[in-house]
């Protein structure tokens, strides 16, 4: 029978891309709200119910309230939100991290977040190598498309009439340091303390580039930028939607721009060095890889389908 498959939350950013991937797709079937029952709770609660997998696209609030209207067993929920990332019972949806069979096996998912999905990548398989110790005091930052910050973020770039409309080519956001990503950057990447997180918004809708410098003379064992590509490359030979840059590709590069690889499932991880120091730089789609690109992934693996489908 055809897993049918419910997006809570389709009408908004993430959702419509999620919708678009799914579209044509013949192993699965995909399940509407009618748009005047869209807040009806009886009508939501049935197609909650009813589906062999939702797909939350909502707030974090709203995502725990639709949780809890879930009382089928047999249901696989995907959260797209924040909500349930490093939350009890439930499975972080970071399938090259090993979490495949976990995911495979779950009826909770967490969908991770854009900036973390970067992060992680690159750190974890470094951590874990033992090049970078756990208690390593790391920074994180990058810029990204504003369509990560929804839909009120997006008017505030594009709607030309809105009140608080803005034409900054780039700014930084952030600033207290209490981003509601660092949790699952510390939990899955295995690290002891939280990184210090700079994240920058540019203007331009969607991509994103994620970056962690590296003092490498100062680390444990003083590893070289050869010792860090192997790891990661090591780590990630495998993956269909992860590519490491080879030293000789990373060396042609003179400069990287965040929308490279817009409307992909794909992350390239590169380790730029120099004289005893390393960049570790993650470009992706943060609507792709960073959002409704990996809900897929974790859809199709959550229900048993072929895991590039739709991808």
């Amino acid at each position: 029978m055809t897993p049918k498959v419910f997006i809570d939350g389709e009408a908004g950013t993430t959702g419509l891309e999620i919708r678009d991937r799914l579209a044509g797709r013949r192993d699965l079937e995909v399940v509407s709200i009618a748009p005047e029952l869209r807040k009806d709770p009886e009508a939501r609660r049935a197609l909650l119910n009813e589906s062999d997998a939702v797909i939350l696209c909502l707030p974090d609030e709203a995502a725990r309230a639709a949780v809890a209207m879930v009382g089928s067993n047999s249901v696989k929920v995907i959260d797209a939100s924040s909500a349930h990332r490093t939350a009890p019972g439930w499975t972080y949806g970071l399938p090259e991290c090993g979490q495949r069979a976990a995911i495979a096996a779950s009826h909770r998912i967490s969908n991770p977040g854009c900036w973390p999905t970067g992060f992680i990548a690159l750190v974890r398989p470094l951590v874990e190598g033992g090049l970078i110790p756990a208690d390593w005091p790391l920074s994180v930052h990058g810029v990204s498309g504003y369509s990560g910050g929804g839909k009120a973020m997006i008017a505030e770039f594009e709607d030309a009439a809105a009140a608080n409309h803005t034409d900054v080519p780039y700014r930084l956001y952030g600033l207290t340091l209490a981003h509601k990503h660092l949790p699952e950057m510390q939990v899955y990447a295995g690290l002891k303390h939280r990184p210090v997180f700079t994240p920058a918004v540019g203007h331009y809708r969607k991509g994103m580039i994620v970056e962690v410098p590296l003092p490498l003379e100062a680390l444990p064992g003083s590893p070289s930028a050869r010792e860090l590509y192997d790891q990661l490359a090591e780590t990630y030979a495998d993956e269909p939607f992860i590519h490491v840059a080879s030293p000789s590709e990373a060396a042609e590069v003179a400069t990287l721009a965040p929308e490279g690889l817009n409307g992909t499932n794909l992350m390239q991880l590169y380790v730029f060095g120099g004289t005893g120091q390393a960049r570790l730089v993650a470009l992706l789609d943060n609507l792709g890889k960073g959002a409704a690109g990996a809900a897929v992934q974790n859809l199709n693996l959550a229900l048993g389908l072929g895991e590039t489908a739709g991808l």
